[in-house]
């Protein structure tokens, strides 16, 4: 059957139309990042505070609510309210800062992603908006009160919400073509009584004039024809478009420039700044705001007064068209458009439930509705640009100061367009994976960004996150390869063998960066520091180990098993079509086993990790007198081993004989200084296992993660054993070090206090453990059997596990038999509501007990990956 979204997606990929030039790139908050920091101590959140954002330009970027923009984030829509109470404008989403929450940052609105295509053709957003006053002081004031140990203090609890004072705010796209926008706002009035709303869809020009050389500055400016009014855009790097829009009270006009006097109470050289339109607004004096007929910041204004229960549609145009009629065909296209998306993702689940595929479809336009445009240059950003003043001389030894030859000009995709309002490396690895059912060609085209020269550090290290790009993130690019390549296989029926190989030499470099600088005693033990986990040990594993001493992790050791598997892997299936990477495949499985022999050492050597009567693996660490301490964590650090295996096929073997001739040596040669042998249980003429673990301890870590009264919750895999709600106390160097489990919020402030890995369940790790399984099922057949859950006696082979894991997972964003979803855990009551009970919100992590959303309440980013497991289950 024809499918309209997936020929436009192959449109764009022969250039035949630029289907991709608009998208939702437009950051939900550009105020508090690091690239708007120009500040001496790197002090982010206060150098730029919400409280400057709507009357002080933006360097790198734009916001706004519900926004759009070109990919360069050049010319940028998005809509501004007022309620009349407020304060302020409503122009962009409003959070507490890291030091303001009680558990870090956090965003303060209520909006869902409804939906949207890959190539953006159509896109909803719903924003809810109180019609009383925002409550920005009693937020901070009141999570301010609050302590680690009570929960955020949110919208909700103020009261604003109550007896459905509010408005729901829809804002709608639909691509006519790929230079023609059509948008739609619909207001609706959920209380019973009538109220007042002000609206501005607002077109606002970046910024680059007053930063650097601009030959022609972009301009906004009225046109008028016959009865219609529109305005006429001219940007010299995006083009001459028209935005129409029905019939407005007023026209607003202004400079999109910060308002000195102001935010530095120096003297303006006009009063046209960034900030007239919230003056305007809020004090209803137009007088300044209307004087000019152009500008670089431009809205038509509607004031309306909605009767309980009412609803107001606007419609507006983008397009490079000239059009007599710009509304005559507005409705036809979008009903066309809508329905095309509707078809896109019946035919990705069409088994599931229809809950099921509510959730799918909200969780894959969360995922697209998160790529952002981002742009960071260091080595510009630290000098300054020269038309501003200076900035500070100790930023050049600050943060990021020796990642000069960075440059992000690109569309990424975000963890959080809010929150995490920029990449993380590992975060997109895992995006990458859930674009692949959707978009694969974006999934490529995004993980091989990263290994750009202009992204990968000259050294092959991949930069890992905004605040500190020499942290260390695991290294799971070459795992999503073989994810998106073996997606686009399923999907196409044919393998990207270039995609491969472009990633496999990239990543050569980037593997041999981990072996070269994490590998401290060259024994195959690695270290890595927080490796993403961070709160997940006793200390922070990345800064100030007790005693000057390291630690031997086990996860960082595992993720290098699971790399060398990986490179192995994409070896054998490149060299099934250019035989030169056979040689690559022995040299990535001579890594792997010795780092198998290094993990599992069956002695009594001092750096062994396994505790054989506890049936785990552990941290170790290791002092300067070469005295090591075992730190008994019970956590998915240790169980991570578990997902560093491989099953090879024999027909895969026979076609390889120069690596087979390899493998049967180490078998024969090796055996006698191989403490573990990773190919013991191999014969030859069978299929051969790659496992990190032996059998007989794989069996152990298996046993203990499906163990309800350690790692299996109801609602899937807890990233710390609960047998530690008695806490594990250890003594290192004079000091008492704890970790205790706590299956929610963190009651502590290591590594920024805002995410938790003490106990509550994350989506990529469980998806990992999922993957694994079904992969030691595809060796074992029914030959491994496991009591699911632990003690239940009712044994399942490791496919039906798997599946039972993906169930439980999916189990926190149905409804169940009263209609709530576990995620809403705290808010059932306004869940309930038929007005919010169809709506889903995908947290960074979640409750370790009773399944309760937690942390960034938007970061589909790799939560989407829920998606991709009811894709599995429903197909």
């Amino acid at each position: 059957m024809k499918n309209p979204e997936k020929e436009r997606l192959a449109q764009h990929q022969s250039e035949e139309k630029d289907w991709l030039k608009w998208g939702p790139y437009l950051s939900e908050r550009q105020w508090g990042t690091v690239r708007e920091d120009y500040s001496a101590g790197g002090d982010a959140w206060n150098y730029f505070p919400h409280d400057h954002a709507r009357s002080r330009a933006f360097r790198w970027g734009e916001d706004g609510i519900a926004g759009i923009s070109d990919r360069y984030c050049n010319m940028c829509f998005s809509i501004a309210l007022w309620n009349g109470q407020d304060d302020i404008l409503k122009e962009r989403l409003f959070g507490l800062t890291g030091p303001q929450g009680n558990h870090g940052e956090d965003v303060k609105e209520l909006y869902y992603y409804l939906e949207n295509t890959p190539s953006h053709s159509y896109m909803k957003y719903l924003y809810k908006y109180s019609q009383k006053k925002y409550p920005y002081d009693q937020l901070i004031e009141e999570n301010k009160k609050r302590s680690r140990e009570d929960l955020e203090f949110e919208l909700f609890d103020t009261g604003i919400f109550d007896n459905n004072t509010y408005f729901d705010v829809s804002t709608e796209y639909a691509k006519g073509d790929e230079t023609d926008i059509l948008i739609q706002i619909t207001i609706t009035n959920r209380n019973s009584q009538p109220a007042p709303i002000t609206l501005l869809p607002q077109m606002v020009m970046r910024n680059h004039w007053s930063f650097k050389e601009m030959t022609v500055k972009p301009v906004i400016a009225t046109v008028k024809k016959g009865k219609n009014t529109s305005v006429f855009i001219d940007h010299p790097y995006v083009g001459k478009y028209n935005f129409y829009f029905q019939a407005a009270d007023k026209l607003l006009f202004t400079e999109n420039e910060t308002n000195r006097e102001k935010v530095y109470r120096e003297i303006n050289q006009h009063p046209f700044k960034k900030d007239l339109f919230h003056t305007a607004v809020c004090t209803n004096d137009f007088e300044l705001a209307t004087k000019n007929n152009s500008g670089t910041k431009f809205a038509p204004l509607y004031q309306q007064i909605l009767k309980g229960g009412e609803s107001k549609t606007f419609q507006l145009r983008l397009t490079e068209e000239n059009l007599n009629e710009p509304f005559a065909d507005f409705d036809s296209i979008f009903k066309k458009i809508k329905k095309e998306c509707a078809q896109f993702y019946d035919d990705i689940a069409p088994k599931a439930t229809e809950d099921r595929k509510a959730i799918l479809k909200q969780a894959f336009a969360g995922l697209l509705w998160t790529k952002q445009y981002y742009n960071y240059e260091v080595e510009k950003w630290l000098n300054g640009d020269y038309k501003t003043t200076p900035p500070p001389k100790e930023r050049k030894d600050g943060r990021n100061s020796h990642w000069k030859t960075l440059r992000n000009h690109d569309i990424l995709s975000m963890p959080d367009a809010w929150e995490y309002p920029w990449y993380a490396a590992w975060d997109s690895a895992f995006h990458c994976v859930s674009f692949a059912s959707i978009d694969p060609d974006f999934a490529k085209e995004q993980l091989l960004l990263f290994t750009k020269e202009w992204y990968m550090s000259p050294n092959g290290q991949i930069p890992a996150y905004e605040w500190n790009f020499s942290d260390v993130n695991p290294p799971v690019q070459a795992w999503s390869t073989l994810q998106i390549y073996k997606t686009d296989k399923a999907k196409t029926g044919e393998g990207d063998i270039k995609f491969l190989k472009r990633m496999f030499n990239k990543l050569s470099l980037n593997f041999n960066w981990w072996v070269n600088r994490l590998d401290r005693n060259d024994n195959n033990v690695f270290q890595g520091g927080f490796l993403g986990l961070d709160n997940i040990g006793v200390f922070d594993r990345s800064h100030g180990i007790p005693g000057n001493g390291f630690l031997d992790q086990v996860d960082g050791t595992a993720w290098m098993a699971m790399y060398s598997l990986n490179m192995l892997e994409m070896s054998l299936r490149i060299a099934e079509h250019d035989d030169s990477f056979e040689d690559m495949a022995t040299k990535y499985f001579g890594h792997f086993v010795f780092i198998a022999e290094a993990l599992n050492k069956m002695d009594t050597d001092k750096a062994n990790t396994w505790d054989d009567e506890e049936g785990f693996f552990y941290d170790r660490l290791i002092l300067p007198d070469g005295q090591s301490t075992t730190i008994k964590v019970r956590s998915i650090a240790g169980m991570l081993s578990l997902a560093a295996v491989l099953t090879i096929k024999k027909s895969v073997l026979d076609k390889f004989p120069k690596f087979k001739a390899s493998i049967l040596w180490f078998q024969k040669y090796r055996s006698d200084n191989l403490k573990y042998e990773v190919i013991q249980q191999f014969k030859d003429g069978d299929d051969l296992l790659l496992s990190l673990v032996p059998k007989d301890r794989m069996q152990k870590l298996v046993t203990s993660l499906l163990d309800e009264k350690e790692f299996l919750s109801e609602y899937g895999i807890r990233s710390l054993s609960k047998i530690h709600h008695k806490p594990y106390q250890i003594h290192i160097d004079g000091i008492e070090y704890s970790i205790d489990y706590e299956p929610a919020e963190s009651t502590v402030s290591l590594f920024g206090g805002n995410s938790n890995w003490r106990g509550p369940i994350w989506m990529p790790m469980n998806y990992l453990f999922i993957q694994a399984l079904r992969e030691y099922q595809t060796y074992s057949g029914n030959d491994f059997l496991f009591e699911y859950p632990t003690g239940s006696t009712k044994l399942l082979n490791l496919k039906q596990v798997s599946d039972a894991l993906s169930n439980r997972l999916i189990k926190m964003f149905e409804k169940d038999a009263e209609g709530n979803r576990p995620i809403n855990k705290n808010y059932e009551k306004f869940y309930q509501d038929p007005n919010f009970k169809d709506l889903v919100l995908f947290y960074e992590y979640f409750h370790g007990e009773n399944g309760r959303g937690l942390g960034a309440s938007h970061q589909t980013g790799w939560t989407a990956l829920i998606a991709n497991l009811i894709e599995e289950l429903e197909n």
